[in-house]
């Protein structure tokens, strides 16, 4: 089978590898037409929906999967959240969210005056490309959990999902 993930970035291309193992894998890009930096989890879920679509239309996969990281507030507070979708050709679309954290007041401070989280992150663990890497997720977690880590998981409730429903 083939796939197309809606991301050109290492740890999102690694995740659908890692848990689509046996098939081939294409990376394109794919816009997420959501803000730089979605700030709820309804834009970060956009988002992933958005670049699975656009995925599908730029190759030519059986499946595409857009994965989003994004920032939502709980109680004042900003939380790390992410999200995946997997779109079938006939317009079949499933969701999943994964492990979501609290940011810093620092790094959340910095998200509120318009910065991306990405760019965030490399000035505060003095790094370059946290987001290809082990992401914000790595460094809250002292790197007990990566970024491509936790898109597995995603991505694994997106293919247990997908599964279930094509064989019912």
């Amino acid at each position: 089978m083939s796939i197309v993930i809606g991301s050109q970035n290492p740890a999102k291309i690694a995740a659908v590898k890692d848990v689509f193992a046996q098939d081939e894998v294409m990376a394109a890009d794919a816009p997420s037409q959501v803000s730089d930096q979605p700030f709820s989890d309804a834009e970060t879920r956009l988002g992933a929906i958005n670049r699975a679509f656009n995925a599908l239309k730029s190759a030519s996969g059986e499946i595409a999967i857009g994965l989003e990281g994004g920032i939502m507030y709980v109680d004042n507070e900003l939380y790390l959240c992410n999200w995946g979708a997997l779109v079938t050709r006939n317009n079949n679309i499933f969701t999943a969210s994964g492990a979501r954290i609290l940011l810093p007041v620092e790094i959340a401070d910095e998200l509120k005056k318009g910065m991306e989280l990405g760019d965030v992150m490399d000035a505060y663990a003095k790094k370059q490309d946290v987001r290809k890497k082990e992401g914000a997720i790595g460094i809250f977690t002292n790197e007990r959990i990566s970024r491509q880590d936790m898109f597995v998981h995603v991505v694994q409730l997106l293919r247990g999902q997908w599964e279930y429903w094509e064989e019912t």
